[in-house]
């Protein structure tokens, strides 16, 4: 037996000095690379997180709560793919009224229709205001190109009536 351990350790020595040369462990990457064979390029789907609505939470809270034998609810979560610590989270969230809140929907709440139509008619009103304005720059401007000319005009029909 003592020849046996002998050998085996002999054995174990040469295996750790051959990886110990150049090649790491299975798990690294220098076995992989001196074996030549190239990574594998498919990518391994990283797994989504699972969401509960609040519907979900309270109805597996309530068949938790009917349960009265043992193990029946172990047998609903391995059921249901869940996790005591689920249903311990989900009765905190209950306690503290969250699930209520958790009903509702998410993001901001619809717009009252008078509250559009407001902001449109102000829409609406800034841009009649910003048009007049342009409108009376635009009149100003042809009445100073108007009395301009008549300037113009008026001292040339000047100059050729003291000619004649």
């Amino acid at each position: 037996m003592s020849q046996d351990n002998g050998h085996e350790r002999s054995a174990a020595a040469a295996r750790f000095a051959e990886r110990a040369v150049g090649e790491r462990g299975e798990s690294g990457r220098g076995a992989r690379g001196a074996s030549g064979a190239p990574p594998d390029p498919e990518l391994v789907e990283r797994p989504k997180r699972r969401r509960f609505t609040a519907k979900y939470k309270l109805e597996i809270l309530e068949q938790a709560e009917a349960c009265t034998r043992s193990g029946e609810i172990g047998e609903l979560l391995r059921r249901e793919g869940l996790y005591t610590s689920h249903l311990t989270a989900w009765r905190k969230q209950r306690r503290n009224g969250a699930l209520k809140e958790l009903g509702k929907p998410r993001g901001r709440k619809p717009a009252d229709r008078r509250d559009r139509e407001i902001v449109e008619l102000r829409r609406r009103a800034e841009r009649a205001e910003a048009e007049l304005q342009k409108a009376k720059k635009v009149i100003e401007i042809q009445g100073n190109v108007s009395a301009l000319l008549e300037q113009m005009l008026g001292t040339e029909g000047a100059d050729e009536s003291t000619e004649r």
